[in-house]
């Protein structure tokens, strides 16, 4: 039965739990390469209705202060997992955020340009103001449990415009996805609606918050974080760091 006494409500985040603003996303494949045509991710953290600064002054300012053991945890999640590579990219990542969403066939493209140099983490930071942001992170949560992880992650962004901004929850729309991944439902359910769930995703959330992260998506290429404006923002640390290790 579904527990409705969550020890975990969804958080306020003490530095405001904004999201991300991110425009337009549009790629040219040439030989199997993604190439930017246009790459404007302009992050817009609001600190307030009245006020708003420029993406480069407020990556400058809110910087997180880093701590490499909160970026990537033993249990974190692997999209993808190279242990030879000396690159790990990391997202913390919100499913109901548009922002997130929006970025979300670049990273897709990072991921099959660099297929085999680099580990790709994936980490819950289930925002305030989003009704089902955590209840999504829990049903990810449980499906990785059955080794659907990037299934449902997938499902998550590709229908988000379908379930996202609902102040209903979601379960049965969830659900509906176990189904379709071929998961058993009932221990799906099981998983979903338990503490052992919950704490594992609000652990994520705690890493965040730690981090002093101010919004999703929020990047790390290894230790460093990234506020990208462009697309190039993002793959030349990954280069540098490849060419590094050469």
């Amino acid at each position: 039965m579904p527990n409705t006494n969550d020890p975990t409500p969804p958080l306020k985040s003490p530095l405001g739990g904004t999201e991300s603003k991110a425009v337009v996303l549009r790629f040219l494949v040439v030989g199997g390469l993604a190439v930017a045509l246009t790459a404007l991710l302009i992050l817009l953290f609001q600190n307030s209705p009245e006020e708003t600064e420029s993406a480069a002054d407020t990556a400058t300012a809110n910087a997180p202060a880093v701590d490499s053991d909160l970026i990537v945890r033993e249990d974190s999640h692997r999209l993808d997992d190279v242990p030879s590579s000396p690159v790990t990219f990391v997202e913390f990542l919100d499913f109901e955020c548009e922002a997130c969403g929006a970025v979300y066939p670049a990273v897709e493209e990072l991921r099959e340009e660099y297929e085999g140099e680099m580990t790709f983490v994936i980490r819950y930071f289930p925002l305030d103001g989003h009704p089902n942001s955590r209840q999504a992170a829990h049903a990810v949560e449980a499906a990785a449990r059955q080794g659907e992880l990037e299934g449902m992650y997938r499902l998550m962004f590709e229908t988000q415009e379908e379930w996202s901004h609902n102040e209903e929850p979601q379960d049965e729309v969830f659900r509906g996805f176990a189904e379709e991944l071929g998961l058993d439902v009932e221990r799906w359910e099981a998983d979903y609606f338990s503490d052992d769930v919950a704490q594992r995703v609000q652990s994520d959330f705690e890493d965040a918050v730690a981090l002093g992260l101010q919004g999703t998506p929020s990047f790390f290429v290894n230790d460093e974080f990234i506020a990208p404006e462009t697309l190039t923002d993002l793959t030349d640390p990954i280069d540098e760091a490849l060419s590094s290790d050469q």
